[in-house]
């Protein structure tokens, strides 16, 4: 059974498999909270998954370690669990879906897994591992529905309150719920006063569904940038931890990660992946109610692709109005881009990129210019835009 006393002894017991992750204060990201980020981003294998992965194969019986380990995973529990077989000269097999970024794939195999690549999503990599573990006898390392795994992922409550002094609340991001149901019901046992909230996104809301309805839900799909949880249904045992320890689960956009993962890389030069965003993304964008509170938000990972990260760059620039694009229906004749070009010099805006286009346009001597360009937030871009309008310049 999940106690207090097998979280501290999963504390013990990874001392010296896991780096304990000192909390950051971050400014600039949520101005109306005291805001501290624990950045399991830089724990040894770029995410908190090690914490439970360790503490379950430490806890196996000789007999068991001997026929090998098995898991399955987007692949930060896959790294946890590769890295920690690998300690303990267990031989380890990983099953992951053929989604997982390429990078989350070959970092399992260089931490000296066997991978097997599965079709689909998550759960459906979580059958095949079962299908193997049946048939081959390997230990199945469950990536959060066991309580020893949980256990090893309460131990980052126990940092985070040997750290900090009177905390208001602490912001979780929640996929099958191993890492919630940890620290919730940790935190819950020590200083219950403390809020907890889960994190989830819209393309992936298993667990906030299945805590609304009052009874687990497995979702026919998920779709999300945020593959690290994007699972379709959370296990008995978290479902059950959070239903009784979590305060509210609220749900986060793609777009509102996007914008996290941006802020976290501009003001606090932190790298973090989809999932590891969305704690972030929810007190952002004003989820819970945070104002004048002591808050701690959980970086979960930061194993994100390289270009993956450069999209999600990208549409973070376009969702808080850093960068844009604006059509603009003009006569075809000499001047009109110096003019325009102008304009947007004159408001602060910096023209990335200029294209010409011919269409169907009202006059025979008619183009298209749509121009790229840098800008400072939303009202900047209507700036501009209304200075082009007050010029004459007809923008579609």
């Amino acid at each position: 059974m999940l106690s207090l006393d097998k979280v501290f002894n999963a504390q013990t017991v990874l001392k010296n498999i896991i780096r304990e992750t000192n909390v950051v204060r971050a400014y600039g990201i949520a101005p109306d909270c005291e805001l501290y980020l624990k950045p399991e981003n830089l724990q040894i294998t770029g995410s908190f998954k090690v914490r439970g992965s360790a503490y379950k194969i430490a806890m196996l019986s000789e007999e068991e370690k001997k026929k090998g380990v098995i898991a399955c995973s987007a692949g930060n529990h896959a790294q946890g669990v590769a890295l920690a077989a690998t300690k303990n000269n267990i031989k380890s097999l990983i099953c992951l879906p053929d989604s997982a970024p390429i990078s989350k794939v070959e970092a399992t195999k260089g931490f000296g897994a066997e991978v097997c690549l599965v079709e689909g999503c998550y759960d459906d990599a979580h059958q095949k591992a079962l299908e193997l573990c049946n048939s081959e006898g390997y230990a199945f390392v469950h990536p959060f529905d066991d309580e020893n795994v949980i256990a090893g992922q309460g131990t980052i409550a126990l940092e985070i309150l040997n750290e900090l002094d009177d905390i208001d609340a602490i912001v979780v991001p929640i996929g099958g719920g191993g890492l919630i149901s940890g620290i919730a019901y940790t935190v819950k046992q020590i200083r219950p006063s403390i809020k907890v909230y889960g994190v989830q996104v819209a393309g992936a809301p298993s667990m906030y569904n299945s805590v609304k309805e009052g009874e687990i839900e497995c979702l026919s799909s998920v779709s999300t940038i945020a593959d690290g949880i994007a699972v379709k249904k959370p296990g008995e045992n978290t479902y059950a931890l959070v239903k009784e320890y979590v305060d509210e689960i609220a749900l986060v956009t793609d777009d509102e990660v996007a914008s996290a993962i941006l802020a976290l890389i501009e003001k606090q030069k932190m790298i973090a992946e989809g999932a590891g965003a969305t704690a972030v993304a929810a007190v952002m964008a004003g989820k819970f109610d945070l104002k004048g509170k002591r808050v701690v938000a959980i970086v979960s990972g930061g194993n994100i692709d390289v270009t993956s990260l450069s999209r999600v760059i990208d549409r973070g620039l376009l969702n808080s109005g850093r960068s844009t694009s604006m059509l603009i229906e003009l006569i075809d004749k000499p001047g009109q881009l110096k003019e325009i070009s102008r304009i947007i010099a004159d408001c602060g805006g910096n023209v990335t990129g200029v294209h010409y286009e011919k269409g169907n346009t009202e006059s025979v001597n008619g183009c298209f210019l749509r121009i790229q360009m840098e800008t400072r937030d939303y009202e900047h871009v209507n700036q501009i835009t209304k200075n082009l309008s007050d010029e004459g310049f007809k923008l579609v």
